[in-house]
């Protein structure tokens, strides 16, 4: 009995080894690694002024914080500094939410954040602390006709005019409010009901909706006529449906759709009915839940963008070596620093930094928060 008991103790030696090798190895992989707790988990990331994260809680139950968090001074630095304590991320100022947050957009330009959340389809409007203050204050609600019926809204914002937030959580109810006078400048002229996953301004006269049945939407805002709304092409249906706007100077701006079973779309927001490339991503159980599903592309690194939602993991892709007709996608990187502890959370958000290339910060539902930049390949 005791060499059984000698034996046992020495896998778990030698398992707690190899554990602790393959962490040392991973870690090798990025420049830098930053990780905080937050006290409750996240689903919205949002860059704010002064590259100051802004995150929120998505509980059901009592209120949920509203914080606006100081990154770490050393995410400046050009030397590799590895993994960071938690303290590195700083709380500069905060509110309270009486509902779940599910999505919250800064407004370019302003202190102000939007936020929306169940159980209906309003949209919170907030003004970030003053220097004088640390308090994240609520102002106002925009409300429509059927908000009450409807499930929560998703939620777009631009300054290029005035402050305004596009917002809806279905096409047919879709519409754009200007923040100061909250009066409608715009609402999407279509009878479909299908629920929307997704919008985004392309500019000041431009925005681009996604239905999560697999449809786009490019509409102006300057026109009152019906909107057109085309399938995803060369797209598997039966999935549940998500898309982001590429950033780029040029007319010709890229738009990535993503689905719950791991198929990747691009698309050229003036010729939406084609496509320009696709790739297939390996994704753990394709078609399972897709509340958290997520897309987007890298503000400062050509061709690429990242997706999460599936798991504990975001994955990087570089969409240069995509065709037309398909291809199986490798990922350029993966960060799996969520799952390390032995946990399995999935990820609920993720984003690019403006402007460093490679750095990203992502959430999960364990309540972790990491700000991480990867390592690049050699000889790219």
């Amino acid at each position: 009995m005791e060499a059984a008991g000698e034996r046992g103790e020495d896998e778990d030696e030698e398992e707690e080894e190899g554990e602790e090798e393959w962490l040392l190895r991973s870690l090798s992989l990025y420049e830098a690694l930053h990780s905080f707790e937050l006290h409750a988990p996240t689903r919205v990331i949002e860059w704010a002024l002064g590259k100051r994260v802004c995150v929120a809680g998505y509980g059901c139950c009592g209120r949920n914080e509203i914080l606006q968090l100081l990154p770490p001074a050393t995410l400046q630095a050009k030397e590799s500094q590895g993994l960071c304590p938690e303290r590195d991320f700083k709380v500069e100022c905060g509110g309270f939410s009486d509902r779940p947050v599910y999505n919250l957009k800064h407004v370019p330009g302003t202190s102000l954040l939007v936020t929306s959340g169940p159980p209906d389809s309003s949209v919170q409007l907030w003004r970030v602390a003053a220097e004088d203050s640390d308090v994240i204050k609520s102002i106002s609600t925009i409300s429509t006709e059927n908000s009450a019926e409807e499930s929560w809204a998703k939620i777009a914002t631009i300054s290029t005019r005035a402050p305004w937030v596009l917002h809806g959580s279905r096409l047919c109810s879709t519409r754009i409010t200007e923040l100061e006078s909250q009066k409608e400048v715009y609402v999407a002229a279509s009878g479909s009901s299908e629920e929307l996953s997704s919008l985004a301004f392309l500019d000041g006269s431009t925005a681009v909706l996604c239905c999560a049945v697999g449809q786009l939407c490019v509409a102006d805002v300057r026109q009152r006529g019906p909107v057109q709304v085309v399938p995803i092409p060369s797209a598997p249906r039966g999935q549940r449906w998500c898309a982001a706007v590429g950033c780029s100077e040029l007319s010709s701006q890229p738009i990535a759709c993503v689905s719950s079973g791991g198929s990747v779309v691009v698309v050229d927001v003036r010729k939406t009915s084609q496509c320009s490339a696709s790739a297939q991503c390996t994704v753990p159980s394709p078609g399972s839940d897709a509340e958290l599903l997520s897309v987007s592309w890298a503000p400062a690194l050509s061709g690429c963008l990242a997706v999460s939602g599936f798991d504990g993991s975001v994955r990087v892709y570089d969409t240069r070596s995509w065709a037309a007709a398909g291809c199986h996608a490798q990922p350029l990187f993966v960060h799996e620093g969520h799952a390390w502890g032995g946990t399995r959370p999935r990820v609920t958000a993720h984003a690019w930094h403006p402007h460093r290339p490679r750095t990203l910060v992502s959430a999960a539902t364990d309540g972790s928060l990491h700000i991480w930049d990867w390592v690049q390949p050699r000889g790219s």
